[in-house]
């Protein structure tokens, strides 16, 4: 599979999946017009690369500063992914990070955590 890279725009976060390497990066804001459009194939270039994977290591790192709540259940739908891979013997760490001081972004993050079984999830302040 294709390594994929966006660069941010004013309303899109930086992308960086490195399929190769299993190493992964959401960066920026996001609240894109059409989420499922951004979003979308996005999600299934991972499913379908998850799903081929077994016994591998899976570093997934999200900081956001700002997102929608249309992206806030891609983000859920990517947890999932992300946990169902666990789930499969993979070793899955995610890491959340979160601007100094920004409890909005960190509690998100919490939440959305919630409900992950077998993969890692660790919160990261980063100084702004």
């Amino acid at each position: 599979m294709d390594n994929i890279s966006i660069a941010k725009t004013g309303r899109t976060p930086e992308i960086s999946f490195d399929f190769s390497t299993n190493v992964y990066l959401i960066k920026g804001e996001a609240y894109p017009e059409d989420v499922t459009s951004f979003f979308g194939h996005l999600m299934d270039s991972l499913a379908e690369h998850f799903n081929t994977l077994s016994k591998s290591a899976i570093s997934f790192r999200i900081e956001l500063i700002y997102f929608n709540s249309s992206s806030a259940k891609m983000l859920l739908r990517l947890l999932t992914l992300l946990d169902d891979a666990a789930g499969r013997g993979n070793r899955v760490d995610i890491v959340w990070a979160y601007e100094e001081g920004d409890d909005n972004i960190k509690e998100l993050g919490e939440e959305l955590a919630e409900d992950l079984r077998d993969a890692k999830f660790c919160l990261e302040e980063v100084p702004i």
